[in-house]
This record gives structure tokens, C-alpha cells and sequence, in this order.
């Protein structure tokens, strides 16, 4: 029988799964007391780096390292003919549904290696690339790609400069990339308005110089220009570098940079070896690369956000002092960003970005009761800094403020409203600096109202559903932004109420959420509906819309845990232009924090309580 209210589930129940699933996370961590997670697997990364390692080592400056870089390359070969999919295509993760770019990749890079029409070529190889070109032309080819991401060349231009090194494309179906901007001094990027993001400069560099060395312009006013700042721009690729030669941690956009530049004859540049070095640091036992090193700030920082008192006092310092420490004190080389945001990662690639930020600062502030003076000066610089990044339409981008109006330099609904949480947060701890928070903190809900979709939800940007069509997950966008309108105090407003009545009606019949109406239930979502769900019980004298849907959602996530089945991951993350991925971690952090808000909703919803009931305080 379906609950209606939190107290029709026994109390012990719901309490035991909480324990389990908290135990579970704390489990989780490393031996530096945070959590590192571990990203999926990537078929496209492997594709990328397998052919960038290829031409490497073909290009005779392997040294002695050939032999073991050939051997990268055969494993990373066997892992791709082991993980397509029956389709004769390839998905960004091993859950994930074929697609037409990491397909493309995948055939470029097996017949760049292998080269199938030799007589030792096996039945399974040309098996496999037979079935992978039935899925391109099916799909659509070139042209599929450049529909797939419409004006941004950020992904497209890659794509096919992948398939042109490997012999598949013509370099005249390769659009040129105006490389010569990056000569410009960086104050100027987004006045230019660069067809390619703002964290895919080293593309723009490395792609547009291939391009022009394998097809010279028709005009030669832009073969002279582009001939001229040649030097120039490779010198500002090396300054944008990594220390550890991954650009932004990911194997990728580190592969591309590097097998372009082996394509124009620079196969001995700094910037080359020092990206090999990175794909030979980060490959894989099984020869597979992950779509980047790690998201271990982001985890950390939704790790404590979800646990609350859950996390041992002796837990807490060393996560604070590691935080502390690797805010940017200084200017980005990479984006010029201004001090004092946060990256997804503490490695040398990540670059600060409007999420992590905000996630970063509400963690520090749930770590200490009272927080430390160097925790406030922290939170100081980071709201400043969040500050100085909003745009004028009231939202917040990722990385760069008025870059552009490519997708991930837009402003963004998540991301608002998770810089709105930490704001908010913000000035309840330093009340003497709040009033410089209230006018952008009303220009964020106005872009929200604005940007809300007729049927009350709202779309994230760096999280989808291959289910849902335009691969969008309203859930997930929903349910974060309906949080900062409970943190508010806004839940009776017409935006919140709206919002909280489609998530309701979002619900499957079985319980759960899955990206959109009629979508399949998963972990992730459904504890993401139901936090939201619960949260407008905050600040609220309106009926509780939702209350039973949540009620049911609480009890198909107690399900999961007491059926061991709740800790796997589904492929709900973007990595940049529609690159999935799942986070072994987000099934995790995702359902301890709406089992804790279930408990603590509960708790007040019963009538009496053992003494030892464990109901999460564990600051010991």
C-alpha cells in the first residue's frame, strides 16, 4: 500500500536506510579524508586517445617509448572491439545508447590502427567496422555531426580533424577555425566572439593549425596572417598548458590538441609530449581512458553538503583546510578568471567554474559551526568573484562572463541557482556584507522566472537523459532550482508552486523519477525529486504540493537500499557538448541527502523516539 504521508513508514526503516546509505558514503572516502569518485569509463576518450598515441609513436619521436606506447594502443583497440555496441555504434559509457561522434571516432581510430584491409586484418575486426559504417551511414555521417551540434564548432570540427587524420575525411569538410584570434590578448575573446567555448581555446590553436597545414586558405591575405602568428599562438598554448599536460584534466581535448599538432609536423613540440605523457598517465588497467581525471572537488563538496552531521567532527578540518587550499589565489592562465572560485578537481587542468564555486562555499560553511576567519575571508573572495561573473540577463554562466552565446557560456539554470544557494548562504554568515547580495540575488530569480518553461520545469545545462528527447533532464533541473527557491523562503511563490506541481506529476507509477514524464526511474533522479519535494515543507503556508508523490518517492529509495540496488549509476552527466558520462558517487550522494531530509521531516512526525535511534548526529 502507497504512503501518503511520512509517518505511515516505520520509523526504524527509514532510519536503517539512512544508516546504511550514509555508512556507505563515509566508506567512500580516500586516504586523505575527501572523496575522489570515479568517473565512467569512456569509449570516446579511448577512441581519441588511442589514435592521438598512434600517430605519436608513428611519427619517429617515440624514442624508446615505442614499444610501450604501441602496446597502449593495441589494448585501447581490444577495449573498443570488446564495448560496441549491437548496433555497430559506440556511446560515450558502456550505458550509454550509440551515437554518432563517439561512432565516427571509434571507426577512424580502427581502421587508422589496424588497417583492416590487410590480409592479417581478423574476421573481427572487419566485422566490427563493417557494422560501424552500416550505423554512419544510417545515422547520417559528416553531416549528422554538424547537425548534432549546430553552430558550435566546439565538438564537430574536433570530430571530423579525428577522421581526417585517420584517412576518412576530406580536410575540405574540416571547417576552418579562425586560430589567429588567439594571438589577440585575451581581454579581447569575447569581443571577437570565438566560434568554439571558452575552455576550448587549446582546440581552436591545435585543430586550426592542422587544418591550415593539410589545406592552404583560398585567400591569401589569411594564409599570410595565419602564417605570420603561427609562433604566437604556440607559444600561448604552452602558456595555457597544464603543468601535468592535460588540458582541463581531459583525455579528449588533451588528444586532440596533441594528434593535431603531430599532423602539422610538431610531433617533438613541448605541448605534444607533454599531452602523450598525460594519456600515458592516465590510461586505465583495462586500456580505456575516462572522460576526465576525476570530479573529486564536486564530490567532496556534494559528499558534505548530503551528510551533514552525518560526517565525524575528526572528518571535518582536514576536508576544510584541503578546500581552503586550492581556491584560485591568483589569475587562471587558462580563462583569465579573476581570484577565488573553485575547479571541479585539485589536479593542475581544472579551471574555476560557477558550479563548483557555490558548492564549494556551502560546504565550507555546513563544515564548521562557527565558521574559521580564514573560512570567512574564503567565502568573501569566492562572492565576489561570483559577483563579477553574472551576466546581464541575471544568470550565471560556467567559466566566463558575456564570452559568448555558445551553450556552456550562456547563463544557465542550475548554475544560477545553485550561485543563488551560496549567496544566500553567504550573507546569513557574514550579515555585515549581505546587502550587497540582494539585488543580484533578485536579478538570479528573475532570470529563473524568466527562463521557466511554460509546464513549470526547468532544464539544466550540464545534465541530460539519453531518454528524453533533445536528451534534456527537467527533473534534474527542476529539482535544483526549486532548492534555491526553499532556501529563499520563497516556496509559495507562483514560480516554486508550478514547478513542484510538474515535478509531482513527473513521477512514474512505480514511485520513482526518471529525466521527464514516461522516462524510466533511476537512483539519481528520484532522490533528486524527492529532496526537492520534501524541501518545500521550509518556508511554505500553502498546501504541500507534492507531499504524498514525495512520500512514495522516500519509499522506493528505501527499497533500493534494502535490495543492494541502489549504488548504480546511470549516464545523467554532461561532459561538455553532450558528452555523457555517470559518476559512481551520484547515486550515493544523491540519496543520502533525500533519506536524511526524509528522516529529519520525520523525525518531528512521530510521536516518540528511542534514545538510541540514529538519526545522523555523528559530529564525534
Amino acid at each position: 500500500m502507497t504512503s501518503h504521508d511520512l509517518a505511515d513508514i516505520p520509523f526504524q526503516r527509514l532510519a536503517r536506510a539512512e544508516q546504511v546509505a550514509s555508512a556507505t558514503l563515509l566508506e567512500q572516502r580516500d586516504e586523505r579524508g575527501n572523496w575522489e569518485g570515479e568517473l565512467s569509463t569512456s569509449a570516446l576518450s579511448t577512441a581519441t586517445a588511442t589514435l592521438a598515441i598512434h600517430l605519436y609513436a608513428e611519427s619517429g619521436h617515440g624514442g624508446d617509448r615505442v614499444g610501450g606506447l604501441q602496446r597502449l594502443v593495441v589494448s585501447g583497440c581490444d577495449w573498443l572491439l570488446d564495448h560496441q555496441n549491437e548496433d555497430g555504434g559506440w556511446g560515450d559509457t558502456t550505458r550509454s545508447f550509440s551515437n554518432i561522434s563517439t561512432t565516427m571516432l571509434a571507426h577512424a581510430t580502427l581502421t587508422a590502427v589496424t588497417r583492416p584491409e590487410s590480409e592479417t586484418a581478423d574476421d573481427r575486426l572487419v566485422e566490427a567496422l563493417a557494422n560501424a559504417q552500416t550505423y554512419i551511414d544510417r545515422i547520417g555521417g559528416v553531416e549528422a555531426v554538424l547537425a548534432r551540434y549546430g553552430r558550435d564548432r566546439t565538438f564537430s570540427v574536433p570530430i571530423l580533424t579525428h577522421c581526417a587524420l585517420a584517412g576518412l575525411v576530406e580536410w575540405r569538410r574540416v571547417i576552418a577555425l579562425p586560430f589567429e584570434l588567439a594571438a589577440l590578448p585575451s581581454g579581447f575573446y569575447k569581443t571577437v566572439r570565438l566560434p568554439v567555448v571558452s575552455y576550448a581555446l587549446p582546440a581552436l590553436i591545435a585543430i586550426g593549425l592542422v587544418r591550415f597545414h593539410s589545406r592552404r586558405p583560398w585567400n591569401p591575405l589569411a594564409w599570410l596572417v595565419r602564417r605570420c602568428v603561427r609562433g604566437r599562438v604556440l607559444r600561448v598554448l604552452e602558456s595555457i598548458q597544464p603543468t601535468n599536460g592535460g588540458f582541463l584534466e581531459a583525455a579528449p581535448l588533451t588528444s586532440f590538441v596533441a594528434m593535431s599538432l603531430v599532423g602539422c609536423g610538431l610531433a617533438d613540440h613541448r605541448v605534444t609530449r607533454q599531452a602523450i605523457n598525460f594519456l600515458v598517465d592516465s590510461v586505465r588497467d583495462d586500456g580505456s581512458w575516462p572522460i576526465d581525471t576525476n570530479l573529486a572537488t564536486w564530490v567532496t563538496t556534494l559528499s558534505v553538503n548530503a551528510l551533514g552531521d552525518r560526517l565525524p567532527e575528526s572528518g571535518r578540518e582536514p576536508i576544510t583546510n584541503w578546500l581552503l587550499g586550492q581556491q584560485f589565489r591568483e589569475v587562471h592562465p587558462y580563462t583569465n578568471a579573476d581570484p577565488g572560485g573553485w575547479s571541479w578537481t585539485d589536479l593542475p587542468g581544472g579551471v574555476p567554474d560557477a558550479d563548483d564555486t557555490p558548492g564549494a562555499m556551502l560546504a565550507l560553511l555546513a563544515l564548521e559551526e562557527s565558521p574559521s576567519r580564514e573560512s570567512i575571508e574564503s567565502i568573501k573572495m569566492s562572492s565576489n568573484w561570483l559577483l563579477s561573473l553574472q551576466n546581464r540577463d541575471g544568470g550565471w554562466p560556467t567559466f566566463c562572463r558575456g564570452w559568448g552565446t555558445l551553450p556552456f557560456d550562456r547563463s544557465s539554470q542550475d548554475i544560477t541557482a545553485h550561485v543563488l544557494r551560496a549567496l544566500m548562504s553567504a550573507g546569513a554568515a557574514l550579515p555585515e556584507n549581505a546587502g550587497q547580495f540582494e539585488q543580484p540575488i533578485d536579478r538570479g530569480f528573475e532570470f529563473l522566472r524568466e527562463q521557466q518553461r511554460e509546464d513549470g520545469a526547468w532544464v539544466p545545462l550540464w545534465f541530460g537523459n539519453q531518454r528524453v528527447a533533445g536528451e534534456e533532464n527537467p527533473v534534474y533541473g527542476t529539482a535544483r532550482v526549486l532548492m534555491a527557491w526553499w532556501d529563499a523562503g520563497r516556496a509559495d511563490e507562483e514560480a516554486a508552486v508550478r514547478a513542484r506541481e510538474w515535478l509531482s506529476e513527473a513521477q512514474n507509477p512505480d514511485g520513482g523519477w526518471g529525466g521527464d514524464v514516461d522516462t524510466v526511474s533511476s537512483v539519481e533522479e528520484t532522490a533528486l525529486a524527492v529532496e526537492a519535494l520534501l524541501g518545500c515543507e521550509r518556508g511554505t503556508s500553502s498546501e504541500i504540493v507534492g507531499q504524498k508523490q514525495a512520500v512514495s518517492g522516500v519509499e522506493w529509495l528505501i527499497a533500493r537500499v534494502e535490495a543492494g540496488t541502489w549504488i548504480k549509476s546511470e549516464p545523467i552527466g554532461f561532459y561538455f557538448a553532450k558528452l555523457w558520462y555517470f559518476e559512481r558517487l551520484y547515486p550515493l550522494i544523491f540519496t543520502v541527502s533525500a533519506l536524511r531530509r526524509a528522516l529529519s521531516a520525520a523525525k518531528g512526525k512521530h510521536d516518540s523516539l528511542s534514545d538510541d535511534m540514529p538519526l545522523g548526529h555523528s559530529r564525534r
